[in-house]
């Protein structure tokens, strides 16, 4: 009985959105750490994309609603140890993430470019060019940079390596 409970919660999982890339799902970006039950009561562990990440609370409430569509006591319980990274997006996310225009991470170690000022080339993700121009290192949320390309002259976030 239990375990059905967790399969079809975790499975639940794989069609909460993220609001801030709403193709992908908490699931694709790695976000959901853990599913258990803990007495009568389902567990899931959560750990956001970054510490002061703002979507934290609407997927928090999104992940709640969601699970308790399967059983009635639900926590979500939010994990930083071991902080998210984007080593945990997978090949298939990452290509996702190019269909929809958005530059996946690229690697899978921390990039500290952004932070030192040091020039990035990130291929386009439509036409996959390398000329590209940096926009900003903060796109439409802290964890992407807001380039354009020179080809194409489309405007695109690059999903930064956490």
């Amino acid at each position: 009985m239990v375990t059905n409970v967790l399969e079809r919660i975790k499975k639940r999982m794989h069609s909460v959105m993220d609001p801030e890339l709403p193709f992908l799902t908490v699931m694709e970006l790695g976000m959901i750490r853990g599913i258990s039950m803990e007495e009568n009561t389902a567990v899931i562990e959560l750990t956001p994309t970054y510490t002061g990440c703002p979507a934290t609370d609407a997927i928090t409430e999104d992940i709640q609603k969601a699970a308790e569509e399967i059983h009635s006591k639900v926590i979500v319980k939010l994990v930083m140890t071991p902080a998210w990274t984007t080593d945990w997006i997978n090949d298939a996310t990452r290509t996702k993430m190019a269909k929809h225009g958005v530059a996946p991470p690229e690697g899978r170690s921390a990039d500290k470019a952004f932070l030192l000022g040091d020039e990035r080339i990130v291929p386009c993700p439509r036409c996959k060019t390398n000329r590209t121009k940096l926009v900003s290192p903060f796109g439409s949320t802290a964890c992407k940079a807001h380039y354009t390309c020179l080809d194409c002259l489309e405007p695109f976030d690059h999903f930064k390596c956490i």
